[in-house]
């Protein structure tokens, strides 16, 4: 099956450890989003380890594609190396996560510049779910859109 992972990759012109610290707070996924689906972190402290969680209220309305409406999701960080990686899986609030990750790879370019990749992994999914889904299930658009967002906070 194809699409289970989709990536993409852009030059920031900040140091890494300034992109880690929006990366790493909640409250800075919602300003980063690209999907238009988050809407706030109610628990919005920074994330600092693998199994630190961290809550997002979202509307899936905007993607117009599942009539999900409003609802909150739990993200436990699976991947957490300061200033070079950060990755979740979401899932909701009363269960485990589901399968798919999220995250973000940092490769300092030097002093003041980052290489940033943003990517969605379904690849560890239950068969069954992925036999469900219609791929892309997140688009490379929302990636591109969510790099955008992060360039102008940074800027």
């Amino acid at each position: 099956m194809t699409g289970q992972r989709i990536a993409t990759t852009r030059r920031i012109d900040a140091p890494a450890e300034r992109i880690f610290a929006l990366i790493t707070d909640p409250s800075g996924q919602v300003a980063i989003d690209g999907s238009g689906m988050l809407i706030a972190a109610p628990d919005a402290r920074p994330v600092g380890a693998v199994g630190d969680t961290f809550i997002m209220n979202m509307d899936r309305e905007p993607l117009g594609d599942l009539p999900m409406g409003k609802y909150t999701v739990k993200n436990t960080i699976v991947r957490f190396e300061s200033d070079r990686e950060l990755a979740w899986q979401p899932g909701a609030v009363d269960r485990s996560p589901i399968g798919h990750t999220y995250g973000y790879t940092l490769t300092p370019l030097g002093p003041d510049a980052t290489e940033v990749t943003s990517y969605c992994d379904w690849s560890g999914a239950h068969p069954k779910l992925l036999e469900m889904l219609t791929w892309p299930v997140v688009p490379l658009s929302a990636l591109e859109s969510s790099l955008d967002n992060l360039q102008r906070l940074t800027e």
